[in-house]
């Protein structure tokens, strides 16, 4: 078989030489100066109770420590929980103790790369700590909470209790924010924190209720019963903001950045130009062997 059967023409060579040394240099620079983006989801969070109180059983020399949560939920993954009631153990002859009871108890959790947004709304609630099952610590219409991240935006949190409240069997008044003492002889004392709302760059926090207990009703021959006791509480972070960079960029390289090549651009170009110089050679030397 004749050796020269497979062979290019060296015109033919030249040009397909020259055509693939244009190709490749931006395919090239274009791989080098690639953007790449960071980030993960954002969280949120939000409960609709969370107590935890100490009780000193009468006649006992020894403390017990509760805890107890309602609707408690936690995202990146979305969640939500509407459970009306939290009951407690242990506490009461053995006997399932209700903490809370509420005509509507909802938490909500949702978070995304660019959204994070937790959200609390209870209603027509009654709150009992051990020792008082016949009087309500506290009982509220409404109370909500929410805090809401947006990535690349400044966080909001936002908290109301709406309607009348009721401590201890004295309706009382709540200012916008603060805090406020509510204390009935022979009964205990009961401090109110009203609507905190805390906020950074990313995250934001929200309570519309968080009170602490101190209830030593003596003449009712109950416990003694210490703690606090949050009711509607969110929070938010949000996912940081996608940082882009060229790949392989040395710092300070701000010329090669903004064009989009990198360290590598020199000899991409050099290797093109020598593509181009060795398809030339080959034409040069094809009209030589013509003539």
């Amino acid at each position: 078989m004749n050796g020269n059967t497979f062979r290019m023409p060296a015109r033919r060579l030249a040009t397909v030489a020259t055509a693939t040394a244009l190709a490749a240099g931006p395919a090239a620079l274009a791989g080098a100066g690639s953007a790449h983006a960071t980030g993960d989801h954002g969280r949120a969070s939000a409960v609709v109770l969370r107590a935890a109180l100490d009780v000193s059983l009468l006649n006992k020399t020894v403390n017990v420590p509760l805890a107890v949560s309602l609707n408690e939920v936690r995202a990146p993954h979305s969640a939500e929980k509407t459970a009306l009631t939290a009951t407690l153990d242990g506490v009461d002859g053995g006997q399932p103790f209700t903490v809370l009871r509420a005509d509507v108890a909802r938490a909500t959790a949702t978070a995304t790369a660019g959204r994070a947004e937790g959200a609390t709304e209870l209603a027509r609630a009654r709150l009992h700590v051990p020792g008082l099952p016949l009087l309500s610590l506290i009982e509220v219409e409404q109370v909500t909470a929410k805090a809401t991240c947006v990535t690349g935006r400044t966080p909001v949190a936002s908290s109301n209790v709406l309607g009348t409240v009721t401590v201890l069997g004295k309706r009382v008044t709540l200012s916008g924010g603060g805090t406020t003492d509510v204390s009935v002889p022979g009964v205990g004392e009961v401090r109110l924190g009203l609507s905190e709302r805390e906020t950074t760059s990313r995250t934001a926090a929200a309570t519309a209720l968080r009170l602490t207990v101190s209830v030593n009703p003596l003449k009712l021959n109950v416990a003694e019963v210490q703690g606090t006791v949050t009711l509607a509480e969110a929070t938010c972070e949000s996912a940081e903001a996608p940082a882009v960079k060229p790949q392989g960029a040395p710092a300070g390289d701000t010329g090669l950045a903004e064009t989009g090549g990198d360290s590598r651009t020199p000899y991409i170009a050099g290797g093109a130009v020598a593509l181009l110089a060795a398809g030339g050679g080959a034409v040069a030397m094809a009209r030589r062997q013509r003539s």
